[in-house]
């Protein structure tokens, strides 16, 4: 197990980081939704209510991202990203398995983390786990609910990250979209975009309502926006699986930073990757 050898920081820090996710998401929903909660009992407007949530994990979802293990591991946090990444090209398969189980593990300790200090609270049916299910309007409202979030959150990252003048800003632009989706799609579908997430949720809550909608939609939704992004910039356009790679920590990806820096289109995987810094681009296309 070479990869597992060598990469495992990665593994870890994937792990650690949709665990935090969904503590996030456990305590805030918690805070905002529970009964007893001041927050729940002064603000009637489910619709507000759902904006406190959404600003909450937009910027628990940036600060993950420009952490320094973000920075590092490329803070997927999400199955989908890492085989999205995969069929672009940018992650090695045995890099891709050890990142989904990863993120699905981690995940699912964050909620029993949460369950295991506040279990009458995250139980409550107003909280019920942070489960992902479909609301009233149905299950194929969700599943096109979900594709559709999860294609534009993906196709704003591709476009945004291989964009040099605006790669700096895909983070926050991604807690925009989640703060954006939390609060007018949620009452669709429970705004998942990540089976890890939904799992996570779903086993303890032992809920697994409509749950092929949270492991099919965002998966056909991510792949069609990159096979849109293909047909709009080319392969060649896509240039690492990091969502920040302005930054001097190590790169375990196909990273075409490196493959600029090389001149010679070499796209070898390596644990010793030059910096962002050596490796930027001054504008356009590289050379």
């Amino acid at each position: 197990m070479n990869a597992l050898r060598r990469h495992y920081p990665e593994y870890l820090m994937e792990a650690v980081g949709l665990g935090l996710f969904m503590v996030s998401a456990s305590v805030f929903t918690i805070l905002v939704e529970h009964p007893a909660s001041p927050i729940h009992q002064t603000i009637a407007n489910p619709l507000l209510r759902r904006g406190l949530i959404g600003v909450a994990m937009g910027l628990t979802a940036i600060a993950l991202i420009y952490s320094p293990w973000g920075k590092q591991s490329g803070a997927h946090l999400n199955p989908v990203v890492t085989l999205t990444f995969f069929r672009l090209g940018k992650v090695r398969r045995i890099d891709m398995l050890f990142y989904i189980a990863a993120q699905c593990i981690g995940g699912g300790l964050g909620v029993l983390l949460v369950a295991s200090l506040w279990h009458d609270a995250i139980a409550h049916p107003n909280v019920n786990y942070v489960v992902t299910i479909p609301g009233i309007a149905g299950t194929a409202i969700a599943f096109l609910a979900e594709f559709g979030i999860s294609l534009g959150m993906m196709l704003m990252v591709l476009l945004v990250s291989n964009t040099p003048k605006l790669a700096r800003f895909t983070g926050l632009l991604a807690g925009l979209l989640i703060a954006l989706y939390i609060t007018l799609e949620a009452p669709l579908s429970g705004m998942s975009m990540n089976p890890a997430r939904t799992l996570a949720s779903a086993i303890p809550a032992r809920n697994w309502t409509a749950i092929w909608v949270y492991f099919t939609a965002p998966t056909v939704g991510m792949l069609t926006a990159a096979e849109l992004f293909i047909r709009l910039k080319g392969r060649h356009s896509v240039r690492c699986a990091k969502l920040h790679h302005q930054n001097q920590k190590r790169c375990i990806f196909r990273c075409g930073y490196r493959a600029v820096m090389m001149g010679n289109g070499s796209h070898q995987l390596s644990d010793s990757f030059p910096t962002y810094e050596e490796l930027r681009f001054t504008r356009g296309k590289p050379k």
